[in-house]
């Protein structure tokens, strides 16, 4: 048996000297020291053994499973290093190489123009508000003077909600200069109130059923219709250019009294006529006017007293005028050929 117990302990240190990996490592342990391992097998034979004997070979035993556990474990620490010595090597980065270079986003030509137009209100004194798309009828309608049978009231013009038409989507940023005069109260008031707004168009170069608004509002005591030119006129210029040609004319909306149209010069053909323009030389850019004194009464400012006056922007056609975009349908398309250009 002490032959026996020696030919394994031989056997197994020179199996795990050439052990490739820890499959094969678990392998021999199994094979040498598993349940039914081939020490396992001698140490079953102990029982034929006499009483003088069975210590001694018992000890023999002993020996040879710590020497093979020994071996074991020195083994697998070995391969252990190996195969991180062998990972080290394939994942190794060659910091000579060139890296890739990192494709950078930036700011849609959209969020360039508001930013622009932020930023030169901000400096003439206005906050900027922000409010709810999905608005009540009694703020994008009622209490802005626009009566019941007026068109724009309409279920082929504006997205309704309710079957009762008290909710709906907004058609104007306009009902945030109710809610403005609402939690301000007490003019002077300078607000700013960009965002979406959805009315029922038919998609083409100028137009679509969801687009961007910026409506403008100014109470305080005196304001005139000069103030809203000037206001108007720095916002212009400093957007397209001292040069700019800007046209007011009158016009009727039912929350202002009295209400003009400003137009700037059609930067396509310089007021000569082309498609971009429908021939007509200019570009409707923004509906403006004095606010209309039952406007400010349904919010609890006595007309007497104060006045103001106020504007709604359309974003895509002063992106369209500020980058010269002759298709209002390329800024929604995310074309990155397109947007690249900005």
């Amino acid at each position: 048996m002490k032959e026996q117990l020696e030919k394994i302990r031989q056997e197994a240190l020179d199996a795990l000297d050439h052990a490739g990996d820890a499959a094969e490592l678990d392998a021999l342990r199994v094979r040498f020291l598993g349940k039914k391992g081939e020490l396992t097998g001698v140490l079953k034979m102990m029982g034929k053994l006499s009483a003088e004997e069975r210590p001694v070979m018992g000890q023999a035993a002993n020996n040879v499973r710590a020497a093979i556990e020994e071996k074991l474990e020195q083994t697998r620490l070995a391969l252990k290093e190996k195969a991180l010595q062998a990972r080290l090597a394939a994942e190794t980065i060659d910091v000579t190489i060139p890296g890739e270079p990192v494709k950078l986003g930036h700011r849609h030509p959209m969020n360039k123009a508001l930013d622009e137009a932020k930023e030169i209100f901000i400096s003439m004194g206005f906050q900027i508000l922000e409010g709810p798309e999905v608005e009540l009828a009694d703020y994008n309608f009622t209490r802005l003077n626009i009566a019941e049978n007026h068109p724009s009231r309409d279920r082929s013009d504006t997205f309704y909600i309710t079957d009762d038409e008290s909710v709906l989507l907004r058609t104007q940023t306009s009902p945030m200069q109710i809610r403005a005069m609402e939690q301000i109260k007490q003019p002077p008031i300078r607000v700013l109130a960009p965002g979406r707004v959805y009315r029922k168009d038919e998609v083409d170069a100028t137009h679509s059923p969801m687009f961007h608004q910026i409506e403008g509002l100014v109470v305080d005591k005196g304001i005139t219709m000069a103030d809203l030119k000037g206001t108007l006129e720095v916002l212009i210029k400093a957007m397209y250019g001292q040069e700019s040609v800007v046209r007011f004319r009158p016009h009727h909306f039912p929350f202002t009294e009295p209400s003009c149209e400003v137009d700037v010069q059609c930067f396509n053909c310089k007021g000569a006529g082309c498609p971009m323009c429908k021939g007509e030389g200019w570009i409707e850019l923004l509906g403006a006017g004095m606010v209309h004194p039952d406007v400010l009464a349904n919010c609890g400012i006595d007309p007497d007293i104060y006045s103001g006056f106020a504007f709604g922007i359309g974003l895509e056609r002063m992106a369209m005028r500020r980058f010269k975009i002759n298709d209002l349908r390329m800024i929604f398309e995310n074309d990155i050929r397109f947007l690249s250009q900005f």
